[in-house]
């Protein structure tokens, strides 16, 4: 249970960046492009067609013709057995925070509190313990913090890159303002300093000069510090959100006081470290930074006439490419109030953007950008978004380029997994892997696919204790839980692989389990997930997921909570954390350092090449993606050595011949089912297509397709497209701002606003205290987590929901069957 300054930051914590769009009236109907949709891909299914029609390229990567992997290991128990370290923590602490100092130091810190709450007080202790070797160890270095109560939420702050810079926050109760502890030390030593406020939010790292540090305060003034965190400037008042684009500093902020007068807010941008601030956009609904794209929702009107209630205003979407200074409407459909957008990825080449549909139904529409952010096209329908800021199971696959998964909402209501190889261009079902049958909600005993369980699983209180998993420097490898059926089974899901980047999956373990990915994906781990039943074993595989191994660690089970590894998936490490069924359990940890069992270091013969996107590395044809293929050095699965931390990916690329397969449907066209040829669409034949760009009215003339976003096919096939002026100005006056370059000014908050939060804070403070601490027992709940490290630690860009500052979510794992508050 949190403290008063939690709730009220709670009180302030929105539930969505809820932004959406105008469109010009007749412009609308140009934005129902189609690009074959999982339904429709689905359908094939009905129909008993064979689905792997529906995959370009669907043979399994091969055993690289070497021996048996299964069989390659010999005393691999002795090794590891004296290669298992112990640690018991020697306090009452029920919750534990990790997290790591730097790349490949070995540095963990761990937070443990304990935390007994009393009206609008809390009572409690921190102990910081710190480890030098992985976790295989710890020294209680509580006294350097002079035994200060560190928040839980956002009381650790790790610097950019490898600084070695370590941000501790005090508790912020009582007093004028809280207490941090600084090291650049990795930890090593702090330096006590006075805050002049009280902190909202995590305190965060410039990303490029990490002396340099901001935070907004519990009465939302912005603060910033240059010399890392020695001395603090207040530098603008009435601050709801702080991003950081690089070396520039954007705040909205609300002249009238409340960040919750939506539409009404002004987003300003510092080039300067808080200097000045100058006005780029007014009346804004909220405003996000993805990739080198600055988007600012602004409220519209739904007409020419001032609405008299919020329900005939819309909000849409601009975008900048150059920090602000000039803005362009995205070419969106429009939304209502009620409904919501989120960009779910974006990088400096192209945005994916969802768009909620009217009437609270749980699913919207994916559309895809061109390279301005600027003109969309529909990637995918019917895409699951339950609530705004909620779950949706959209994920990058990190080690394989452009390939996404996500999550559909069906017809009849079922949920059901596709996968995108090419950047959203296309949508398909994942194929079912061979070494499993098709379960109970399958019509076809023999034809179903696999579905991918994340974040909505675990939001159904579904055994799903990891998300889906992926390394950049493990090529091709995911993991993740799954059924296979027809949709996502309410069952018991088990573990899935996949060694080519999601084409092809193979049934690795029987039930939920925690896994990680070690040594650049040469060694996977493993552990069961079963709240009631203590553990002793963890499984381990050294071929991709093929054979599992296991090794028990202790003769005393623990109860487990959590696996720890280092960020980045190049250690040989990795820590289970829990506790021992006993009256005072103390926290327990086993860190298990697997190099003694990888005897050797990789060498030249224990690689083989492989074509991503392929099946056939020797055909010419094959294995183009995005316009070009990319061949990759990997590791045979039966070599059983040492990656290394050194590792770096080695890729070749060879650009490809462009074909349809390189371009999406351009504005106002449209794919029919199975045919890449774009149409287009019956009620704008003839119609000449406008759009809004750099505030000028551009007519479109194409053939009806435009590249995708970051394809680098040269030659072949290349539809005509080109835009003609028609120089008319199309953004509206009141949405740009009026040219100032000013100092910070103050505004103080409505002390009446204050005063009703405190009163509904102390009613829900009794409500959820008599819940989860009386009925509930919480004071024996085990509550761990994990902070990542460096930049993800700060969330320095999170997801546009968040919309007002906040504490970042972490990775938190609980024994309780009861939610921890967010």
């Amino acid at each position: 249970m949190r403290g008063l300054g939690y709730f009220v930051a709670l009180l302030f914590f929105p539930m969505a960046f809820a932004v959406d769009f105008y469109v010009e009236p007749g412009s609308y109907n140009a934005h129902r492009v189609y690009v074959k949709s999982p339904v429709a891909a689905r359908s094939l299914i009905g129909t008993g067609a064979d689905i792997s029609q529906i995959h370009r390229h669907i043979q399994k990567r091969s055993a690289d013709g070497g021996s048996d992997s299964c069989n390659g290991l010999e005393g691999f128990e002795t090794k590891l057995t004296s290669n298992t370290h112990n640690w018991t923590f020697q306090d009452m602490s029920r919750s534990v925070s990790l997290a790591w100092v730097g790349d490949g130091t070995g540095v963990v810190l761990a937070l443990t509190t304990f935390q007994m709450p009393f009206a609008f007080f809390r009572f409690g202790q921190s102990k910081l313990y710190r480890s030098e070797n992985y976790g295989k160890s710890f020294e209680d270095v509580t006294d350097l913090i002079n035994n200060t109560f560190i928040s839980t939420d956002f009381g650790i702050a790790i610097g950019p890159e490898n600084s070695g810079k370590v941000i501790l926050t005090g508790d912020a109760s009582g007093g004028s303002g809280a207490r941090i502890f600084r090291s650049r030390d990795f930890g090593k030593n702090f330096i006590h300093t006075e805050l002049p406020f009280h902190p909202l939010m995590q305190i965060m790292y410039n990303p490029q000069n990490s002396d340099v540090l901001v935070a907004i305060s519990s009465t939302r003034n912005l603060w910033i510090s240059k010399d890392f965190g020695a001395a603090w400037t207040k530098i603008h008042e009435m601050v709801c959100v702080v991003k950081w684009g690089m070396d520039t500093l954007y705040v909205s902020t609300n002249l009238n006081g409340s960040c919750f007068d939506k539409g009404m807010l002004v987003l300003r941008k510092s080039d300067d470290l808080g200097a000045t601030f100058k006005t780029v956009s007014e009346k804004i609904y909220s405003f996000g930074i993805g990739g080198r794209f600055l988007f600012a929702s602004v409220m519209a009107r739904s007409g020419n006439i001032m609405p008299s209630a919020s329900e005939d205003m819309i909000r849409s979407i601009r975008v900048s490419v150059d920090k602000g200074e000039t803005w362009n409407m995205a070419q969106l459909p429009p939304v209502g109030h009620e409904q919501f957008y989120s960009i779910l990825a974006a990088n400096d080449e192209m945005v994916f953007m969802h768009v909620d549909e009217p009437g609270d139904t749980g699913f919207g529409t994916i559309y895809v950008s061109d390279d301005r952010g600027t003109v969309y096209s529909k990637s995918l329908e019917r895409h699951l978004y339950t609530t705004p800021g909620g779950e949706t199971d959209f994920t990058n696959v990190t080690s394989l380029r452009g390939v996404y998964t996500t999550s559909v909402l069906a017809e009849d209501g079922s949920v059901q997994t596709v996968i995108s190889f090419d950047q959203g261009g296309e949508w398909v079902p994942l194929k079912k892997p061979e070494n499993t049958k098709c379960d109970s909600t399958s019509k076809d005993p023999e034809l179903c696919s696999l579905h991918i369980h994340a974040a909505y699983s675990t939001s159904m209180k579904l055994s799903v204790p990891v998300l889906p998993l992926s390394e950049p420097n493990a090529v091709g490898l995911i993991l993740a839980h799954g059924s296979v059926g027809d949709a996502i089974s309410m069952m018991t899901p088990d573990v899935y692989v996949s060694d080519d980047g999601g084409y092809t999956w193979m049934q690795a373990l029987k039930g939920p389990h925690h896994y990680a990915i070690l040594d650049s994906g040469g060694l996977l781990v493993a552990v069961e997930y079963n709240e009631a039943k203590p553990i002793s074993e963890i499984k381990f595989s050294t071929d991709e997921g093929q054979c599992w191994h296991v090794h028990k660690f202790t003769q005393t089970p623990m109860f487990f909570t959590g696996l720890a590894s280092e960020p980045g998936a190049r250690s040989v490490n990795v820590s289970l954390w829990g506790y021992e069924d006993a009256l005072i359990s103390h926290w327990v940890t086993y860190t298990i350092d697997f190099k003694d069992l990888l005897t050797r270091n990789c060498e030249e013969k224990d690689y083989i090449q492989w074509l991503a996107h392929s099946d056939d590395i020797s055909d010419p044809d094959d294995g183009c993606m995005l316009g070009y293929k990319e061949r990759f050095l990997r590791v045979r699965k039966d070599s059983v050595c040492w990656i290394g931390r050194d590792y770096v990916v080695t890729k070749q690329p060879t650009p490809c011949r462009c074909t349809l397969d390189d371009f999406l449907c351009d504005f106002g066209y449209y794919r029919k089912e199975n045919s890449s040829k774009c149409i287009e669409q019956a009620d704008l034949t003839g119609h000449d297509l406008e759009i809004c760009i750099n505030g000028e009215k551009e007519q479109l003339q194409t053939s009806g397709y435009r590249k995708i976003p970051g394809d680098k096919c040269e030659g072949g096939e290349q539809p005509e497209r080109k835009m003609i002026d028609m120089s008319k100005r199309c953004v509206s006056d009141r949405v740009k701002p009026q040219p100032q370059t000013d100092k910070p000014t103050s505004h103080t908050a409505p002390v009446i606003a204050l005063v009703i939060a405190v009163l509904l804070i102390g009613v829900v403070f009794a409500a959820l205290f008599v819940k989860k601490y009386v009925c509930g027992g919480r004071f024996l709940v085990h509550r761990y987590s994990v902070l990542q490290h460096n930049a993800e630690a700060n969330g320095i860009d999170d997801p546009l929901e968040t919309d007002v500052a906040g504490a970042p979510k972490n990775d938190f794992h609980d024994d309780s069957d009861e939610d921890l508050l967010e």
